[in-house]
């Protein structure tokens, strides 16, 4: 009896939660094209490579990430990380990592961006792409894990979001800081704009307007810095000031900002994201600029090198990672499939372990080039009068052998429809994932269609094999 209750205790002490979604996901994305040659094991190989090689554990359950200087940790190394995991269903790892977050901020709430090893500051204050990608994987924590356990993902989201609003967001511009401490009209960064992220931001706490505001000054910056520097493609600058043109206080950067460098070039990864996700037109716009200056301009992705003078003339001379995979992802905004595939195949063989920032954006880029980089439901609006074109929409997997989930607004009508055009399956949502089994039915390829009630509809192919 004594055994029974010890272990009645310590089932009942054991933090209990279920989790939404596998890993690989294999989303299939609402928006854009998808490379013929993906394979969601691609993702699942590089998280593990990535992990192995610069994840570091410290004490009291906290992880870091190891930098250039393995003895190092930026705050933007753990944003990164902290998608990663979540992603890959990784709760142990994402949990430390975020426990290693909150050890390490200032006083205004943000993470000091360098660390020495498992605790105390190299350099001190934020870099707001860290504030916003940790905030975004915590939005997707609470998707996952639910925010009944010892970590509240949900409440820290929603607190971090008002934290990069009070501190990261230049007051009454809507511009995006680079820093708690430094910038906004006169020195942004546009690789830190991620305006798929904020429309989620917006979602989750109610307060899209000042959050749609922040995306679309984001647009309107990247436009301005290609306009007044006769950009060729989707060239924008490491920085610049809120008009587009070279910051004075830029001096401290490589080539003083002015070039398509090591910051600039995530750009087109993360406005491809708003694309895929939300179908924005600034960022079709955008993404295809930057697809076609590789097809075109270069003659593919075989030709591409680090980094480039907003004109197009060469700066840089190595093919790695980091420049492929980013204009990979512009790819899936860029309407010509051969030119994806062959892009994802280039970033594919393309191995470079032991560098961190090629590693850990191959990992990341391989992840949104296969579909496990989706938008959770819980950042989506959902009310009774949901438009539904301009709601996001997604199903996996996608094949499928039997079963599908289907994330939409709740109270959608879902049907499935044979190729033929019969409806075999009919129900009305009761939340904003439904799963629908159909194992019964022949292989081949069957039509999901969203509706509201207003009769207006999404449909969607999946394939059952």
């Amino acid at each position: 009896m004594k055994n029974l209750l010890l272990f009645s205790i310590a089932f009942l002490c054991l933090e209990s939660y279920s989790q939404k979604q596998s890993f690989p996901a294999s989303t299939v994305y609402s928006y854009g094209i998808m490379a013929g040659t993906k394979n969601s094991q691609d993702a699942v190989t590089n998280y593990q490579l990535w992990k192995s090689n610069f994840v570091e554990k410290c004490n009291n359950a906290r992880y870091r990430v190891k930098f250039d200087t393995p003895s190092e940790t930026v705050s933007e190394g753990i944003g990164y990380g902290m998608l990663l995991a979540v992603y890959a269903t990784d709760k142990e790892l994402f949990d430390g990592f975020w426990l290693y977050y909150k050890d390490n901020v200032n006083s205004n709430g943000v993470m000091n961006w360098k660390i020495n090893g498992c605790s105390g500051t190299h350099s001190p204050n934020g870099a707001t792409d860290a504030e916003l990608d940790v905030a975004f994987a915590l939005i997707v924590a609470d998707f996952q894990w639910g925010s009944t356990g010892s970590i509240n993902y949900k409440n820290d989201a929603k607190s971090l979001i008002t934290t990069i609003k009070l501190h990261e967001i230049e007051a009454n511009t809507f511009v995006l800081k680079p820093g708690d401490q430094f910038g906004g009209s006169q020195i942004t960064n546009p690789s830190y704009f991620s305006p798929a992220y904020y429309r989620a931001f917006g979602a989750f706490t109610n307060d899209v307007s000042f959050w749609n505001s922040v995306a679309a000054k984001s647009y309107t910056i990247i436009n301005n810095n290609l306009t007044v520097n006769n950009a060729v493609g989707g060239l924008v600058s490491d920085w610049c000031t809120a008009a587009g043109t070279y910051s004075s206080e830029a001096g401290i950067y490589k080539y003083d900002g002015k070039t398509y460098n090591y910051d600039a070039v995530r750009t087109p990864w993360r406005i491809a994201v708003d694309y895929v996700w939300y179908g924005t037109a600034d960022a079709k716009t955008y993404v295809k600029k930057s697809s076609d200056f590789v097809r075109v301009n270069l003659g593919g992705t075989s030709n591409i090198k680090d980094g480039y003078s907003q004109d197009g003339s060469l700066v840089g001379q190595w093919h790695n990672a980091t420049f492929v995979g980013a204009f990979a992802c512009a790819a899936m905004g860029g309407d010509n499939q051969i030119h994806l595939n062959e892009s994802y195949t280039d970033l594919k063989n393309l191995n470079e372990p032991n560098s961190y920032f090629n590693q850990t954006l191959k990992t990341l880029y391989t992840f949104l080039l296969t579909g496990n980089f989706y938008l959770p439901s819980n950042a989506t609006l959902s009310n009774d009068n949901f438009d539904i074109e301009k709601s996001t929409v997604t199903l996996f997997p996608n094949p499928s052998a039997d079963r599908i989930t289907v994330n939409a607004p709740e109270r959608s009508t879902i049907y499935v429809i044979s190729a033929s055009g019969s409806i075999i399956h009919q129900q009305k949502s009761t939340s904003e994932t439904t799963e629908i089994n159909l194992a019964n039915q022949a292989s081949g390829v069957y039509f999901v269609k969203i509706a509201n009630d207003d009769f207006k509809s999404i449909t969607k192919k999946v394939i059952l094999n």
